[in-house]
């Protein structure tokens, strides 16, 4: 029998930590079965080896688990450059990437080493000056440097112009991302089956300026208009590169994806329900 191997990442909290502690010590009694490794951060905390993510891909992991929210998650896809399958398990956050109530999780782990299916979500290119920055599962920011002062922005979508605007920033969105910022500013929900790119303006001057939905293989150019003004791009909430006039920010669909765990039957309609209930 070849083991089926898996690797766990977690947040730093000792509630997460105990709890990925308990999951080893479980899946340790199918050691003929199962190859387990823990990420360095918190791998001396449970006398365990400590492996690196980056480590984890090269050796191939079958699929990763993360104790957190949405930022364990997106922080573990940010190191891998084809990122493993990834299982969340929720530990008290609103996150929509975790599946996984901690109550569930031995009875879901167990389940999950006789076989899983893997669900594909498209990720974001970014390239800022022709050099890229880390692909964007959620969504790509671009905020004004300076709080309450907004900045203006030219966007180009496929050569032509789509929106020429100025407000607080702009969130660029995979339709997994959907439910995240862009959901928070205004923008609208989008099932991750459908391969499109949210674009949602941040507190524009112009009533007219409103949230888009456009094909997920269009090439967005972002340029900002005004001298002397900055703007962040933030990717994911994990990496950070401040802008200026004379930048431009180019995004399209990244080649390679996010892979997740799939759980249960509900679907995503019924996870939206429960989140935002």
């Amino acid at each position: 029998m070849v083991a089926i191997k898996i690797g766990f990442v977690s947040r730093h909290e000792p509630e997460s930590v105990r709890l990925v502690k308990t999951l080893v010590d479980r899946l340790k009694a199918d050691a003929e079965s199962v190859e387990i490794f823990v990420d360095q951060d918190i791998a001396s905390q449970i006398s365990w080896r400590g492996t690196s993510v980056e480590e984890m891909e090269a050796t191939k992991v079958d699929f990763m688990v993360s104790v957190g929210g949405d930022g364990t998650i997106l922080r573990t896809i940010h190191k891998m450059a084809d990122p493993m399958p990834i299982l969340g398990i929720n530990m008290g956050t609103l996150g929509f990437l975790v599946d996984v109530e901690p109550k569930d999780a031995i009875a879901t782990l167990e389940h999950l080493l006789s076989g899983f299916e893997v669900d594909l979500r498209s990720r974001l290119k970014v390239v800022l000056n022709e050099k890229s920055l880390p692909p964007a599962t959620n969504e790509v920011a671009l905020l004004t440097a300076s709080p309450a002062k907004m900045i203006e922005f030219e966007i180009m979508v496929d050569g032509s112009l789509m929106e020429d605007f100025r407000a607080d920033g702009v969130i660029i969105a995979t339709s997994t991302g959907s439910t995240a910022y862009a959901m928070s500013a205004g923008g609208p929900i989008v099932d991750p089956r459908v391969d499109a790119i949210v674009l949602v303006p941040m507190a524009p001057f112009k009533l007219s300026s409103r949230p888009w939905v456009i094909p997920g293989g269009s090439v967005i150019e972002v340029k900002l208009k005004l001298p002397m003004k900055e703007a962040l791009v933030v990717v994911d909430g994990q990496s950070t590169t401040t802008i200026s006039v004379n930048d431009t920010v180019v995004i399209s669909k990244a080649e390679t994806p996010a892979r997740f765990v799939k759980v249960g039957r509900d679907g995503f309609y019924a996870k939206v329900k429960s989140k935002l209930t």
